[in-house]
């Protein structure tokens, strides 16, 4: 039943993936064009690929995902899509009056070969593009990289669109990488408490975490400004969070604009959010408020209380490398030990960093990137684990093997919540503590004998 036919052996596989740890390119793409005000998703393929993205997005932000699609037929597919395309984008400004259509392609119109720059100049040649209208556009084919890679790309099209030689602005950069709406919000907050002045792109804060008003707007009054993101080339300096989701794009706007750029691992836990916070206090020139002390405060109070119950627990984590790598080391610093860790997205340097955070823990530690669920259950069958963190696809594995399961990262498809609660910074990292604690403390509950079976823990 389920995954208990997962053999125990294990054999090494080159050519077969088995539950992958990952989804493809272009819902990456689509979710960050949804980062931006007053912008329309547009995937360069067919109906059926389109169809799949916007209900993969819909059923992790239980939002309604508006986009539209070039719907490729047999005609496209062997001769091209630019005639498709471009009907789209006249269609699109003439209907639907965006101020930003963002494309990705897919893997069809990828393999044909269509030039996404050439299509762009040809649109606005023959005045398909109203003015004061932008198009941006990025290659996303799903046979190559991930969501994570089709992320970075599209934010990398995005500071394309910076100007450099203006005036400085004053504002620090901010590229959030791939986190919720909710974390982009505490990500705002945390600037807001130091009185820094910024600029934030993508950010999908009250686009996909909106409240239920009554009234129907396909475009939120939300989201990040297409004319701050073309002043992101006269910004003072770029924080970019995360090397896979972010680099690109900061260092595109550092290369192009001569904005400078620190990239930093997301700001998952204790030390990751102190060094964001000093990034941002050493950039903007400004001192740490007491109001910020105070939150980191109560998560190292937390931390010290319910110490006994994290230490030395093994875990088997699964995600994005940005985040991964950010939540091994808030792991390895509250003494869990975190010995399984996969990512689906390629990358060697994800691998050197594991081992870098894990180091110091007298235990051994499998990783791998561009690799699958299936291996990572195969060890948990060899090592067994006390807790596995993980997006939705983890709860086969958590059922099969009686574990404790905490949700976290993408997609998360059969519970409510983590688009509205915040798991970066001092507060993300009380909600990733009492998540933990909490189904922790459930399996003692569960599992204790009633001599120690207590009302007070």
């Amino acid at each position: 039943m389920l995954l208990r036919h997962t053999p125990k052996e294990i054999t090494e596989r080159t050519a077969l993936m088995i539950n992958p740890a990952k989804t493809c390119q272009p819902i990456g793409a689509m979710y960050a064009a949804l980062g931006i005000k007053g912008c329309l998703p547009h995937s360069h393929g067919s109906q059926g690929c389109c169809a799949y993205h916007r209900s993969t997005l819909t059923r992790h932000y239980k939002e309604p995902i508006s986009a539209a699609t070039s719907s490729f037929t047999e005609g496209a597919s062997v001769f091209g899509g630019q005639a498709n395309l471009l009907q789209a984008i006249d269609n699109i400004f003439t209907v639907y009056e965006p101020d930003v259509i963002a494309v990705h392609t897919t893997c069809l119109s990828e393999t044909i070969g269509d030039d996404l720059p050439q299509i762009f100049d040809k649109a606005v040649k023959e005045k398909k593009v109203p003015e004061g209208k932008t198009l941006i556009g990025a290659p996303t084919p799903s046979y190559v990289g991930s969501h994570v890679t089709g992320f970075s790309n599209m934010v990398k099209a995005m500071a394309a669109l910076a100007a450099p030689g203006g005036k400085k602005n004053g504002k620090i950069n901010i590229i959030p990488g791939w986190v919720e709406p909710s974390d982009m919000e505490e990500i705002k907050k945390i600037a807001a408490m130091l009185g820094v002045s910024i600029n934030m792109f993508p950010d999908t804060s009250g686009v996909l975490n909106g409240p239920l008003t009554g009234e129907y707007k396909m475009f939120p009054d939300a989201g990040a400004n297409i004319a701050d993101i073309k002043d992101s080339g006269n910004s003072i300096g770029t924080l970019a969070l995360g090397e896979w989701c972010s680099a690109d794009a900061a260092r595109l706007l550092d290369t192009k604009c001569k904005v400078p750029c620190s990239i930093l691992d997301m700001p998952f836990g204790l030390k990751a959010t102190d060094r964001f916070v000093d990034a941002l206090r050493i950039v903007a020139g400004t001192s740490v408020p007491e109001e910020i002390m105070v939150e980191r405060g109560k998560l190292v109070d937390m931390i010290s209380d319910m110490h006994q119950y994290f230490y030395g627990k093994k875990v088997a984590l699964v995600g994005d490398p940005d985040q991964v790598i950010a939540m091994t080391e808030f792991l390895v610093s509250i003494d869990m030990c975190p010995i399984h860790i996969v990512t689906g997205t390629p990358g060697k340097r994800f691998e050197e960093r594991i081992r870098e955070i894990t180091a110091a823990m007298n235990c051994k530690v499998n990783v791998r990137a561009k690799s699958d669920m299936f291996l990572l259950h195969q060890w948990i069958k060899n090592e067994p684990v006390d807790i596995i963190i993980g997006n939705t696809y983890c709860k086969y594995i958590a059922r099969d093997e009686d574990l404790p399961y905490v949700r976290w990262g993408f997609p998360i498809l059969d519970r409510q919540g983590h688009q509205h609660f915040p798991t970066v910074g001092y507060r993300g990292g009380l909600r990733l503590l009492e998540q933990i604690l909490g189904v922790l403390l459930d399996r003692k509950d569960r599992d204790d004998p009633e001599s120690k079976f207590e009302l007070v823990l």
